[in-house]
C-alpha cells in the first residue's frame, strides 16, 4: 500500500457490517460495499459509498477487504470459491474477516490467500450493535502486533479495542473464549430474573442490587432491563449466538473438553430458534421462562418445538448441545415435571 489512503471494500452490510463500514467512510476511506440484499447498503451507497454487483468485483481493485457474513458456510463460500475472495483480489491485499467463524475455517483462508500472495487475518469482534453504531468494538485479532499494522489506522475507525492473539485461527478460537462466558451470562441473567418474578421481588430492583456485586454481568445490566420492558428487538440475532455456541462446542469436541455451561445455553437458544425466536435479540432467552401468552405475543409458538431431539439416546448433542446424556437424564427440552422453564405444556 502506499502512503496514499488505501481503497477499501467491505461485503456484508448487515446490523454489524453496516455501522462499521460507516465508520470506515466517515473517515475518509473510498469504500465499495456489497450485500447479497441490496437495500441493506442503500444507506451506504447515499453516503458516497460505491455499490458492486458481486464479492469479487467489490474486491477487484481494494487493498483492504472486510467481511461481516452470517455463518462459516457463507465465509467458506465468500472466500474459497472459485470466484472467491482469495482468487479475485489483487496481490498484496489484505482479506479481513470479522464475522465470528470457523478456527479451522481461518486458517485454511490464511493459508490460501499466502499461496496467493495475499494476506488474510481472522479478525472477530466483539460489543454488538450498540458498539458497531459507536466504534467501540473489541478487535480480536489472529495475528501479531507487527503483521497488523499496515492495516491497524482502519481498524481504529470502527474499533476501542485491539488484541493480538498472533496466529490464524487463534482470534476466532478467543472470541469463541468470549461467547462461551457471555452465553453462561445469559442464562444466569434469564434464571435471575425468572427467581425474582416468581419470588415476588421487584425485578428492577433484584437488577440493581445484582448489578453491583459479584452477582453483575455485561449481560445482566444491559440486556436484563430489555427483557423488564419486553424489548426483544435484535442488538445480536438469537440464530448468531446459536451458531457462535455450537462453533464453541464443536472445537471442544475436537480438544476433548466438556463445556457444560455452553452446552446448557446452545440447548435453550436452540429451542428458542426452533419456536420462532431466530431473529429476536439474544435477551429473548427470558421468553423461555414466560407464559405462554406472554411468548406468544412475542411470536414464538411452543407446539413447533421438536422433542425428539432431546428424548433419551436419540438425543444428539451435535443438534441439541447437550453434551451428550447418560440414560435416563431429562434435559430441559423434553419439559418433564420441574424442568423449571415456566411453562403449562399440557
Amino acid at each position: 500500500m502506499t502512503n496514499s489512503k488505501p481503497k477499501i471494500a467491505f461485503v456484508g452490510t448487515g446490523i454489524m457490517g453496516a455501522p462499521i463500514a460507516g465508520h470506515i467512510l466517515d473517515a475518509g476511506y473510498e469504500v465499495t460495499v456489497y450485500n447479497r440484499t441490496k437495500s441493506k447498503a442503500d444507506a451506504l451507497v447515499a453516503k458516497g459509498a460505491a455499490w458492486a454487483d458481486s464479492p469479487a468485483k467489490a474486491a477487484a481493485d481494494a487493498d483492504i477487504v472486510f467481511t461481516m457474513l452470517g455463518y462459516p458456510s457463507d465465509v467458506e463460500d465468500v472466500y474459497l470459491a472459485s470466484e472467491g475472495l482469495v482468487r479475485a483480489a489483487k496481490k498484496g491485499a489484505w482479506l479481513v474477516d470479522l464475522t465470528t467463524s470457523s478456527p479451522q475455517l481461518a486458517r485454511d483462508i490464511h493459508d490460501a490467500a499466502e499461496v496467493e500472495d495475499k494476506h488474510a487475518v481472522d479478525c472477530p469482534v466483539t460489543g454488538g450493535e450498540g458498539g458497531a453504531i459507536a466504534g467501540t468494538l473489541t478487535l480480536i485479532l489472529g495475528c501479531t502486533e507487527q503483521d497488523a499494522a499496515p492495516i491497524l489506522p482502519v481498524l481504529e475507525t470502527f474499533g476501542d479495542k485491539v488484541f493480538y492473539f498472533g496466529g490464524a485461527g487463534k482470534g476466532q478460537t478467543a472470541k469463541l473464549c468470549n461467547q462461551v462466558s457471555l452465553a453462561s451470562c445469559m442464562v444466569g441473567m434469564a434464571d435471575a430474573v425468572a427467581l425474582a418474578e416468581q419470588g415476588g421481588l421487584d425485578p428492577k430492583l433484584m437488577l440493581d442490587m445484582v448489578g453491583t456485586g459479584m452477582g453483575s454481568s455485561v449481560a445482566l445490566t444491559n440486556l436484563g432491563p430489555k427483557v423488564l420492558e419486553g424489548d426483544w428487538k435484535p442488538g445480536f440475532l438469537v440464530e448468531h449466538f446459536r451458531k457462535d455456541i455450537g462453533l464453541a462446542i464443536s472445537q471442544s469436541e475436537d480438544l476433548e473438553i466438556t463445556l457444560p455451561g455452553c452446552e446448557t445455553a446452545y440447548t435453550l437458544y436452540d429451542m428458542l430458534c426452533q419456536i420462532g425466536g431466530k431473529r429476536l435479540g439474544t435477551q429473548a432467552i427470558a421468553l423461555l421462562y414466560a407464559e405462554q401468552a406472554d411468548a406468544a405475543a412475542a411470536g414464538l409458538d411452543w407446539s413447533k418445538l421438536d422433542t425428539s431431539q432431546f428424548e433419551d439416546e436419540g438425543c444428539d448433542h451435535h443438534e441439541c448441545g447437550c453434551g451428550g446424556h447418560d440414560e435416563g437424564h431429562e434435559c430441559c427440552g423434553g419439559h418433564g415435571d420441574g424442568c423449571g422453564c415456566g411453562h403449562d405444556h399440557a
